[in-house]
C-alpha cells in the first residue's frame, strides 16, 4: 500500500508510513558489522508491524540473503508472494502443517523429539528431505534443547539424516543478554553455543549454517557472529542497545513514522477536566485537539498524561486518559490547530518528533512493543524500494 486512501472510505485517520528504503540501509549497516557472516532479516510480527512481505522485500534488497519468522503462517505468506531467497520459520505446536513447509523449501527449526518426528513423517509422506535447524537452549530457557535432551535429539536427527528423511543444515541458539554487551552470561552462552556445533558437526552433519547473534550482539559483539547473523529490530532502524544510544549511534533510520489527523479542536476553559475519570485537569483557558487513535489501535494506555507527540514542530504530551479509538492533546491557549492538521506519534526523530524510543520511555515498555502493537486499523503507507 502506497497511498493514504483506506478502502473507500478515503483519508485513514491515521497511518504508519514505512521508508522501505531505510529498511534497505539498516540491512547495509547490520551487513558490514556481520563480516563475513550472512544476513538473516528477522520479519516475524508482520515485519515487526512494517508489513511482511514489504520489510522482506526491502531487506533483501539491502543483502539480507535469509528471512526469520516465528510462525509457519507468516513463512507461506512469504513464499506466496513469490519471496524465494531461504526462510527459516522457529516456532510450532503439534499438528503443524510441516508437509506444507517442506513443500514450499521452507527450512524448520527442531528443538523437540515431538517435533522431530513431526517434520520427518511430513517429510516421509511426500517423499522429500526436510531441511532443518536443531535449536540448543544456552541459557534462555524457551525453546531449544537442554541439558542431556540435547544429545538425545541429536542422535534422532542424525538417525533420520541416514535415512534421508531430514537434513541438518543448520544449528542456533538465542541471547539472553545481548542488549548488555559486557555480562558474563553472553561469553558462557557463545561458548555453550560452539560445544553444541562441534556435537553436530562430529556426529556428521554438514552444517551451511551456524547462527547466535540478535541485533545487539550484530552491533556489539563480532564474536558471535558465526557464519549468519539474525537481526530483527535494528532492521527497522530501532537501537537494540538504548544504554549505548540511540539509532542513529549504530547508523540506524527508523523506519516507521506514526500520525493522524486531528479530528476536532475547541477552546476550553480553566478547570476543564478531560476525557475519562478527568485525570487530567486544564490549568488555563486552553485549546484541545482530538487525535483519532487509541489503544484499539496499539496506543498504550499507559500513556495516559505521559506520551509524546508534536504539532506543527512543537511537542505536546497526550493529556487525560488514552481511549480505546482516540486520545485528547491540550495544544495551549495560543494553539491555531484545526482539524485535519497532522499530529506525529513518532518518527526518525531528525525534525524534533518524538521517536518510538521516547514512547517506550514514556509509557514503561520497549521500542519493540511499541512498533508491533499498532493494529490493523491503521494501514501501512510504505515507500521508497520496489512497489
Amino acid at each position: 500500500m502506497n497511498n493514504e486512501i483506506h478502502g473507500s472510505s478515503g483519508r485513514a485517520p491515521a497511518r504508519a508510513t514505512v521508508d522501505l528504503d531505510a529498511i534497505r540501509r539498516n540491512v547495509e549497516v547490520l551487513r558490514e558489522h556481520a563480516g563475513s557472516a550472512g544476513v538473516m532479516a528477522v520479519v516475524k510480527a508482520d515485519g515487526y508491524g512494517h508489513g511482511l512481505v514489504p520489510s522482506a522485500r526491502a531487506a533483501l534488497a539491502g543483502g539480507a540473503t535469509w528471512l526469520g519468522v516465528a510462525h509457519l503462517s507468516e513463512a507461506m505468506t512469504l513464499r506466496d508472494s513469490g519471496v524465494k531467497a531461504p526462510v527459516l520459520s522457529w516456532l510450532h505446536v503439534p499438528g503443524t502443517d510441516f508437509g506444507a513447509a517442506i513443500a514450499a523449501d521452507v527450512d524448520l527449526s527442531v528443538s523437540a523429539l515431538w517435533c522431530l518426528s513431526e517434520v520427518a513423517a511430513a517429510a516421509r509422506a511426500l517423499g522429500r528431505t526436510a531441511r532443518i535447524h536443531l535449536k540448543v537452549d544456552t541459557g534462555l530457557g524457551r525453546n531449544g534443547a537442554f541439558g542431556d535432551d540435547w544429545p538425545i535429539l541429536l542422535h534422532a536427527a542424525r538417525s533420520l539424516e541416514a535415512e534421508g528423511a531430514v537434513r541438518v543444515v543448520g544449528v542456533w541458539s538465542h541471547l539472553v543478554y545481548a542488549d548488555e554487551p559486557d555480562h558474563p552470561t553472553d561469553r558462557s552462552q557463545q561458548e555453550r553455543f560452539a560445544q553444541a556445533v562441534h556435537d553436530v558437526e562430529s556426529a556428521g552433519c554438514e552444517l551451511e549454517v551456524r547462527h547466535l547473534a540478535n541485533s545487539a550482539a550484530t552491533l556489539t559483539n563480532p564474536g558471535a557472529a558465526f557464519d549468519l547473523v539474525r537481526p530483527g529490530l535494528a532492521v527497522y532502524g530501532l537501537s537494540p542497545v538504548p544504554a549505548l544510544g540511540g539509532p542513529s549511534a549504530f547508523g540506524l533510520t527508523p523506519a516507521m513514522t506514526l500520525s493522524a489527523d486531528l479530528a476536532a479542536t475547541k477552546r476550553i476553559p480553566a478547570g476543564q477536566g478531560l476525557s475519562y475519570g478527568h485525570e487530567y485537569v486544564t490549568s488555563r483557558d486552553t485549546v484541545v485537539g482530538l487525535v483519532p487513535i487509541g489503544y484499539a489501535d496499539g496506543i498504550p494506555r499507559t500513556a495516559t498524561n505521559v506520551g509524546p507527540v508534536s504539532l506543527a514542530g512543537a511537542r505536546h504530551t497526550v493529556s487525560g486518559r488514552v481511549c480505546m479509538d482516540q486520545f485528547i492533546v491540550d495544544l495551549g491557549p495560543e494553539s491555531e490547530a484545526q482539524a485535519g492538521d497532522v499530529v506525529t506519534l513518532f518518527g526518525p526523530g531528525e525534525s524534533g518528533e518524538p521517536t518510538a524510543q521516547d514512547w517506550a520511555q514514556a509509557t514503561g515498555t520497549i521500542s519493540y512493543e511499541i512498533v508491533t502493537r499498532i493494529g490493523a486499523r491503521v494501514p501501512r503507507i510504505h515507500v521508497g524500494g520496489k512497489q
